[in-house]
């Protein structure tokens, strides 16, 4: 059965299609289309020769390497195996201090609620409103009072690719301040934008000691097999019950040496930012031609909405095309779709397939 709460499953599409995992073109997974940085994969290679050894247990090259490049103090930082690890952390530590009533936006990846309903929390709901184009609104801080403890964002929204300004974050994590909540913001899919540095909340953290900034390194420097993220805080007390709050050593040799490397990466983040951005203009166009509704996406993945009724998903796995069906998604149903913006010459496979499908 084909992972219906996260794209990349090219593993059960293969086995439900009969066709080898290294023929599909995984549309499902929005990670850079460049690929591993040279740097990167060399680095991954020469740590296995230490392998032999534990990893360092608070992984203090790689803090360093964060440290300089998000300009915070080490003591802020939490590395962890993948961002949905610091998710899960920062749910089970808050839930071991009081029971927790945490608000998500509909739709956002689903690891925020579910991290809470494991953990035994509320989970209530900020529908975004698609006649606003899933932006979020003024009046979510209505959704934010003394019974709420965690906010969890997403910018840009994953899954619709929308930007949220940072005068409305500091609104929001203001607010949240004097009602005594936490906001976790989650910026993985920043790093894919052109204007990332007037975006991002990192520089607000020692503003606001309620606000933490998930990042990861799977997204932008393609390596979702290796597992990497982390999340910064200025409450320090927080960040060593992150620590605390599951097993040691989380963060392997090979992570900690790829994630050192790729922060050395400048180009290659500000030649993606770019390429993305011109693929994104690609598809998009092409979409529209074809009776579909195309929603305007800052991130490397595209969510748009077909007003024919066919299963796209089951028909372009026929061809060997795997994509995000959003029918999952809270405040979303089966004929949304997402897709992640991948290289020029996949990206007119996609298309031609599309047409082919749609027969437009």
């Amino acid at each position: 059965m084909i992972n219906e709460t996260h794209g990349a499953d090219i593993y059960s599409a293969a086995e439900k299609s009969g066709t080898d995992k290294d023929k599909i073109i995984d549309f499902s997974s929005n990670i850079n289309p460049l690929g591993m940085p040279d740097s990167v994969r060399k680095a991954a290679i020469n740590s296995i020769f230490n392998s032999h050894k534990y990893p360092d247990i608070n992984s203090r090259e790689l803090v360093r390497s964060i440290s300089r490049e998000e300009g915070v103090p080490d003591k802020w930082i939490f590395p962890s195996n993948g961002a949905a690890e610091s998710i899960y952390r920062i749910v089970q530590y808050l839930s071991s201090l009081e029971h927790l009533k945490g608000l998500v936006t509909a739709p956002a990846f689903s690891e925020y609620e579910s991290a809470l309903k494991s953990s035994g929390a509320q989970v209530i709901y900020y529908n975004l409103k698609e006649e606003q184009n899933f932006e979020i609104s003024d009046d979510i801080t209505d959704y934010i009072n003394e019974g709420i403890k965690i906010v969890f964002l997403c910018n840009p929204n994953n899954p619709t690719g929308q930007l949220t300004d940072k005068e409305t974050m500091q609104k929001i994590i203001r607010h949240c301040k004097q009602a005594g909540a936490l906001v976790v913001i989650d910026e993985c899919f920043l790093d894919f934008t052109e204007n990332k540095q007037e975006l991002s909340t990192v520089n607000l953290l020692g503003k606001y000691d309620n606000l933490i900034v998930l990042k990861a390194f799977t997204k932008i420097y393609a390596i979702p097999g290796i597992r990497l993220g982390y999340c910064m805080c200025s409450d320090e007390k927080l960040i060593e019950g992150l620590k605390s709050s599951g097993p040691p050593w989380n963060v392997s040799s090979i992570a900690q040496s790829a994630g050192v490397a790729a922060l050395d990466e400048k180009g290659y983040v500000a030649k993606t930012a770019v390429y993305v951005k011109e693929q994104r203009m690609y598809l998009s166009e092409e979409l529209r031609k074809l009776n579909v509704k195309v929603y305007d996406s800052h991130a490397n993945y595209i969510l748009f909405k077909l007003y024919e009724n066919i299963d796209l998903k089951k028909e372009l796995l026929k061809k060997n095309i795997l994509i995000r069906s959003c029918s999952n998604y809270k405040n979303l149903d089966g004929s949304y779709y997402r897709i992640a913006v991948k290289t020029a010459r996949e990206n007119k496979l996609l298309i031609k397939a599309v047409k082919e499908i749609t027969g437009r």
